[in-house]
């Protein structure tokens, strides 16, 4: 018996392993602040990372790339679902990405109340071309809401909460997910209209998107990123800094679309380069930015 859970250990350690791979090979961003979490938080968020950016990768080209008709898409996305369910109950998966974050997800409390809004919003990326309000309420929540979600759960395993904190918490992690993926949206504009043919903000196009069109929507941005920032400190310590980071790279992204022309937006993507990575992030590490009064952020953007 030692032995056999010695294995599994073994396994769920290299799967883990593989998880933070897949976190560093697409993301500089989130590569970079996750690495201000201590040691067995970030373990688990790269466990989260993984799983949804592999399923993101399903819809988003890969399968494609690989000659895949779209029926086949759909089969894998659709497979993949149900093995990270299987998994969930029983704790093993010959899918390295998929066995850690069931491992994580049963520690944490991650259910089918999470994945399954997300695969739902992965589903809809086969289908859907262009948003209603609504349906773009409902994909917002279950692409990016429930992974601010997921990730809640692990920053908070082991510091238990009262329910009205962690009500709190929920509310900025959702708004945090939301602004996100919203800042990536408006980043990969022009690859969403000119490769995929996907609109995501409804009723936005080519030829209707313009300099207001493009304040309005970082106006809703950046009353997301206020609403996760006043709940910042009430994050165990274990990972606030790294939250703190990844919400000043975002928001250092949402400027830069702001000082980019809505007509320049719509034909190139918008990045923050490395060295700016780094300088925000030594500014966090020490103190100067990321965990500000509640309030300093939010007049800050009133004023722009």
């Amino acid at each position: 018996m030692s032995r056999d859970r010695d294995a599994l250990a073994d396994y769920t350690d290299a799967a883990l392993k593989a998880s933070a791979v897949v976190l560093r090979s697409y993301s500089t961003s989130f590569g970079l602040a996750s690495r201000l979490f201590e040691p067995g938080v970030r373990r688990q968020v790269e466990s989260v990372y993984a799983l949804v950016r592999v399923a993101d990768e399903i819809v988003d080209g890969v399968t494609s790339a690989a000659g895949l008709e779209p029926v086949e898409s759909r089969r894998q996305l659709d497979e993949f679902e149900r093995e990270t369910e299987r998994a969930l109950v029983s704790g093993y998966s010959t899918n390295l990405v998929i066995h850690a974050f069931a491992d994580t997800a049963r520690r944490t409390g991650i259910g089918t109340d999470l994945t399954r809004p997300f695969f739902s919003s992965m589903r809809a990326d086969l289908d859907r071309t262009e948003h209603t309000p609504q349906s773009f309420t409902e994909y917002v929540y279950g692409s990016a809401e429930v992974v601010g979600l997921m990730c809640l759960k692990c920053f908070l395993h082991g510091h238990p909460v009262s329910a009205a904190e962690t009500a709190r918490l929920e509310r900025g992690a959702r708004h945090l997910g939301a602004a996100f993926q919203k800042v990536n949206f408006l980043r990969d504009l022009a690859e969403d209209f000119s490769s995929l043919g996907r609109s995501y903000f409804p009723e936005v196009s080519p030829a209707s998107f313009d300099e207001a069109t493009k304040l309005r929507l970082l106006k809703d941005i950046e009353n997301d990123l206020h609403e996760s920032r006043v709940v910042l400190r009430g994050l165990p310590p274990s990972s606030r800094r790294a939250v703190a980071l990844a919400q000043e790279l975002f928001a250092e992204l949402a400027d830069r679309i702001r000082a980019t022309p809505a007509s320049e937006l719509i034909r190139t993507r918008i990045s923050v380069p490395n060295t700016v990575k780094l300088r925000i992030a030594a500014g966090v590490l020490a103190g100067r930015r990321g965990l500000e009064p509640t309030g300093t952020h939010q007049n800050r953007v009133e004023a722009q």
